[in-house]
């Protein structure tokens, strides 16, 4: 039997050949980027609130609450991060940064005594890295380029084969064999994500990196890095986390903070902004003033991101609330073997991989008919299948309340409409994005709708808590939020139409 050799260069071009026949080769590259990080933040997310509970022993609102601060802060960076990425790096180099860092953060993770060091990496991290991989997939499409929302669909499916893998990966490592070792294994598929993006330029308008580029992206990340260990470490003097620690751990973090304030404004300087004035991808171009329409269009983004803060409020319920439903309310038990709570964050994911291919020539079918729906009608639809979801998932709630526990056949069904309402809205709302922004405010303006997802993720966490005095029902109030905000999306669909000129 002849010998197989898998060398570097067959990887490398199998997965960067593009597998997309009717997209740009790029695409290929951003999806398996996109697999391999989110492959690390859905592992860390289908862990965060069980070690948080059960390993650290935090109480439940406890957990709940910073992992909604957590969530929010992670997509509230994105509008730094894109006006640095338009402003100053642009978008690859903004990735390079982005994925450096957040490999960084999980791995901190996997040290108990910095989990908040940890969690400021993969925050910042992450501002860096979201808008601008989004930015690239859209520049990969022409502005009237009709495969544009099949090809965010199809990039979407590599955020969902990431997102099934890692809690069944993390998950069972986490759960069975130490918190850290889950950890570990979300860092290491961070790192190879930034190994499939730097490889993958040739598929890329900007081609190979540069020896600046190179400078630029380890300058940035050394400056963050250290920035986030000031900042925790100017947090610490004022609570009691910093007297926990060791004293080599507060030596450390206290030279990173005479670092940041003394050493590296001017190494900054010198390196990154002298070096960024050449970005290889259009930062830093030249800025001009915004026509009506373009501002017509930017009050169509800002619209719209108020109404999808309602969907991510609901739809965000899976890495708290619902996370914890299976954990306490959920039969897991298949003969001698408990299934771990975490494996439920893999549902979501894996309707996904099954349904993208289909909704991405669905949409292609329909947007070439009569019967085209204009992205906005997309979303205010996937709204109202998300608050269907919760119907079921406020029946699951009594049904545990008086039994005890409910079958996994609850959380299956919930999963599958929250699957569909997100198909609707989430690649569709990224895509009508990119179509919508000034060329030169793409990445700020994906940051500025990430923005809203901040306050959606900060109360999915924060509303059980806020409930508790009125005495609603928590998935209650939810179908009428999701559905409410679904029926008045419809009705004021023909206006924000009308402020997208044309854009469909």
């Amino acid at each position: 039997m002849p010998e197989f050799k898998l060398s570097s260069r067959r990887v490398n071009k199998l997965i960067h050949s593009a597998p997309f026949p009717r997209h740009p080769a790029g695409l290929s590259t951003l999806f398996f980027t996109e697999m391999w990080e989110r492959f690390s933040y859905y592992g860390m997310r289908a862990l965060l609130v069980l070690y948080l509970v059960n390993a650290l022993e935090y109480p439940r609102d406890q957990a709940l609450k910073l992992y909604a601060t957590y969530t929010a802060l992670v997509y509230l960076t994105p509008i730094i991060g894109g006006y640095i990425a338009d402003r100053y790096l642009g978008a690859r180099r903004a990735v390079l940064v982005g994925a450096a860092v957040m490999a960084m953060g999980h791995f901190t993770m996997a040290v108990p005594d910095l989990l908040y060091v940890a969690l400021g990496f993969l925050v910042v991290g992450n501002g860096f890295f979201k808008p601008n991989i989004s930015t690239i997939v859209g520049s990969l499409y022409g502005d009237n380029d009709t495969r544009r929302d099949s090809g965010f669909t199809i990039f979407y499916m590599g955020i969902n084969l990431g997102a099934f893998m890692s809690p069944l990966v993390c998950g069972t490592l986490g759960e069975r064999y130490g918190w850290h070792y889950g950890f570990a294994a979300a860092g290491v598929g961070m790192v190879i994500g930034l190994w499939v993006f730097a490889t993958g330029q040739r598929n890329l308008k900007q081609g190979p990196l540069t020896a600046r580029d190179g400078l630029v992206v380890v300058f940035t990340s050394m400056v963050t890095l250290i920035t986030v260990l000031s900042i925790v470490g100017l947090w610490a003097t004022f609570s009691g986390w910093w007297s926990g620690l060791s004293g080599l751990w507060q030596g450390g973090i206290g030279l990173s903070v005479v670092a940041l304030l003394w050493w590296f404004p001017s190494l900054y300087r010198a390196g990154v902004w002298g070096l960024s004035k050449k970005s290889t991808d259009g930062a830093n171009q030249g800025r001009r003033r915004l026509s009506r329409v373009e501002m017509h269009r930017i009050f169509a983004i800002a619209i719209m991101s108020q109404f999808v803060i309602f969907f991510w409020m609901g739809f965000e319920q899976a890495g708290g609330t619902m996370n914890l439903f299976a954990d306490k309310l959920t039969h897991r038990q298949i003969g001698d073997w408990l299934m771990p709570a975490s494996y439920f964050q893999s549902v979501n994911p894996l309707f996904i991989l099954v349904l993208a291919p289909l909704f991405s020539l669905l949409w292609v079918r329909v947007d070439r008919s009569r019967f085209a729906l204009s992205s906005v009608t997309k979303q205010a639809i996937g709204m109202l299948i998300l608050g269907l979801g919760f119907v079921l998932l406020a029946l699951a709630q009594e049904q545990a309340d008086l039994y005890g526990t409910v079958g996994p056949q609850w959380l299956l069904g919930v999963y599958l409409l929250h699957t569909i309402g997100e198909l609707c809205l989430s690649p569709i709302g990224l895509s009508m994005v990119t179509k919508l922004a000034p060329a030169q405010l793409v990445s700020m303006m994906l940051g500025f709708w990430f923005t809203a997802v901040a306050a959606a993720n900060y109360l999915a966490g924060m509303l059980e808590s806020l409930l508790v005095e009125s005495g609603l029902p928590l998935y209650w109030f939810l179908v009428g939020s999701s559905t409410g905000a679904g029926l008045l999306l419809l009705l004021l669909a023909p206006l924000i139409r009308r402020l997208m000129h044309g854009v469909k």
